[in-house]
């Protein structure tokens, strides 16, 4: 089957064309095409899960794309234990957010034009995971990048949409400049784009230690930007500002995983080098921790999730900074995290479908209004607190778990505090959301089946999937690197982290059990300021980078205006005008000339031409013989 894992991403890059083309005129307007595309690349990602999981081999191929002389790229697919996890990542999620999409989107405007992106988006992530090269691997990634924005942006007529979809683009393009530095670098080194190749070179040391270190540090700017790490985290909460199916594909899927799996997929660039190793780690273990205290203290629903996201993907960042033995850890939570943080996105779109606002302070509750979306609500939650028996507990266990076995003791105690802030955090979204009384206007309502199914099934995927792939060693078996070993379950620290996970709950539940008009976190102050201002990075950012830029591009613009296009506008005015009085005075002193100078001939002519017919025969008669008189001269 694995020769055939081409399809997976070839069904919903075909839906895209067809859905632009044939969408407008299909009786639901383009939906069911890419539903079912989707669906058909689903089936064929179990069909190679089952594969792996009877033991079958790694499979690579691939065809030639271009050649310039000895340098040449090719058009191939790597398929492996974690290509087929992520097959089933992407087209799950995808498929789940899809058909929840046909109510949630009900009636927008540009129904179809959302379908036919969100096929492009998924069909440029299953690209990128399938590549056998860094270019078509960068052709993904670019894709994927070009599909949030017009994501993100759908609504582009609300101000606020268009600047987070430009922010959200501009952002991780800064990232990408290394990113293409690094894919350079590598080629150059290792004399050609093929990961496997490279992969291999690195693992035998035919590469030296100083290349595979710039090599990787220049990559992981691209991750850093893709999965929204300190200092490009920036662009992730603004981008809520999109559709919220979108939000679900997007953190758990799609771009910001984006970034994990590039260098999971590229490790044994990064293993070789301590040095970039400690960097992943360092971004990792500050990330964790500032963007879960900037969850703390959001009022917006989904910009908690989007803050959770952040210090989410800093866990697996910071676990793969721990080496070959954060490895598994790290990509285990990916998977588990792809379920239950999509479950949240959508229960939170519930809501919002429901009570048409995005804050907190309005809600209120809703648990006895919408008790599907309570509970799942509250199984994402408390899969992403950590608690035991649901997903979330084993692979953030794993991670914490390593940290301190390895002797990373600062990522140790920043994973623990982080999954701390993780249980408060969600406790106080629960809270504010569905206890306490309504506070909003809006008739609140359960949503439509279209929309409660798929979180059911999430729901249920984040009770189970971490109990039966962690523990075991299933997904070990899958993805694993180097010399590393499945290790069982330590319940000492499993303990620990549930005592954190237990502590950030209390302190949740005691702060927001009973609704209150302010915030009791606004008792922090001057740190409440801080949060409250984002550490004041965008304000940094703006003042510090964009404004100036801004300015400078203006006056750049301005001079230009003024000295080149102007002048060049004016210069060709003055031409024509010279021109024009040129051909004005050809035409009067020529042209006319010329026509006026054969009328007065031709009159003047006639003029004398008339006296030789006057009718006397004595004239005719001279006339002749002087003519007779000149010829004689003549001859």
């Amino acid at each position: 089957m694995q020769r055939f894992a081409w399809l997976v991403p070839s069904f919903p890059a075909v839906s895209f064309f067809l859905i632009v083309f044939f969408g407008k005129r299909m009786r639901r307007r383009g939906s069911e095409i890419g539903i079912a595309a989707v669906f058909l690349s689903f089936v064929v990602s179990i069909a190679i899960m089952a594969h792996f999981v009877a033991g079958g081999a790694p499979v690579t191929s691939s065809l030639p794309f271009f050649q310039i002389g000895s340098f040449h790229v090719e058009v191939g697919q790597n398929v492996d234990g974690l290509t087929a996890v992520m097959f089933v990542v992407v087209t799950l999620v995808s498929l789940l957010v899809q058909i929840y999409s046909t109510a949630y989107m009900h009636g927008d405007r540009r129904y179809t034009w959302y379908f036919a992106a969100l096929s492009l988006f998924t069909a440029s992530m299953l690209n990128l995971v399938i590549a056998d090269n860094l270019f078509q691997l960068l052709v993904g990634w670019e894709l994927v990048g070009i599909c949030s924005y017009l994501l993100i942006g759908h609504w582009w007529e609300e101000k606020e949409n268009s600047d987070a979809a430009i922010k959200a683009f501009i952002t991780t393009k800064t990232g990408d400049i290394p990113f293409l530095f690094g894919i350079f670098v590598l080629t150059v080194a290792a004399g050609t784009s093929n990961i496997p190749e490279i992969t291999h070179l690195a693992e035998t040391h035919q590469l030296a230690t100083g290349t595979l270190t710039v090599a990787a540090l220049l990559l992981f700017g691209g991750a850093i930007g893709k999965s929204a790490q300190f200092p490009l985290h920036v662009w992730l909460p603004d981008a809520m500002a999109g559709p919220t199916p979108v939000s679900a594909l997007i953190h758990a899927a799609t771009m910001v995983a984006a970034g994990v799996y590039l260098v999971g997929r590229m490790f044994a660039v990064f293993a070789p080098s301590g040095h970039a190793l400690a960097f992943v780690g360092t971004i990792g273990s500050i990330t964790m921790v500032i963007a879960a205290l900037l969850a703390m203290i959001q009022d917006d629903v989904k910009r908690v999730l989007a803050y959770s996201t952040v210090s989410q993907l800093a866990y697996m960042i910071a676990a793969l900074g721990l080496g070959e033995e954060g490895y598994t850890p790290s990509l285990f939570h990916l998977f588990t995290h792809a379920f239950f943080k999509a479950l949240l996105f959508l229960a939170a779109g519930s809501v919002i479908h429901a009570v048409h606002t995005n804050n907190m302070s309005e809600m209120g509750g809703l648990r006895k209004s919408m008790p599907v979306t309570f509970w799942t609500f509250v199984i994402g939650a408390a899969a992403l607190s950590g608690i035991p028996p649901l997903a979330g507990f084993w692979s953030k266990d794993e991670i914490i778990t390593e940290a301190f076995k390895t002797g990373h003791y600062a990522i140790f105690v920043t994973a623990l505090a982080t999954a701390v802030l993780t249980a408060f955090y969600m406790t106080r979204a629960v809270l504010l959301t569905f206890f306490g009384d309504y506070r909003g206007t809006a008739h609140a309502h359960e949503s439509p089946r279209a929309m409660t199914v798929p979180l059911v099934i999430l729901a249920g995927l984040s009770v189970v999937v971490g109990a039966a792939f962690g523990p075991t060693g299933l997904f070990f078996d899958w993805v694993h690197f180097g010399t590393a070993v499945h290790k069982p379950v330590d319940y000492g620290f499993a303990a620990i982290s549930l005592l954190g996970a237990a502590a950030g709950l209390l302190a949740g539940y005691r702060l927001y059990s009973r609704w209150r008009e302010h915030d009791p976190l606004r008792s922090l102050g001057p740190a409440y300021v801080v949060l409250e201002r984002k550490y004041f990075l965008d304000d940094l950012y703006l003042g510090g980078v964009v404004r100036p830029i801004q300015y400078r591009l203006s006056a750049a613009t301005d001079w230009s205006n003024r000295y080149i296009l102007d002048g060049a506008v004016n210069g060709a005015a003055w031409l024509a005008r010279r021109l024009a009085r040129a051909v004005d005075r050809f035409d009067r002193d020529v042209v006319d000339g010329a026509v006026n100078g054969v009328g007065i001939g031709t009159r003047a002519s006639g003029g004398w031409l008339k006296y030789l017919q006057s009718g006397y025969a004595q004239r005719y008669a001279a006339y002749l013989f002087g003519g007779v008189v000149i010829l004689g001269l003549v001859i």
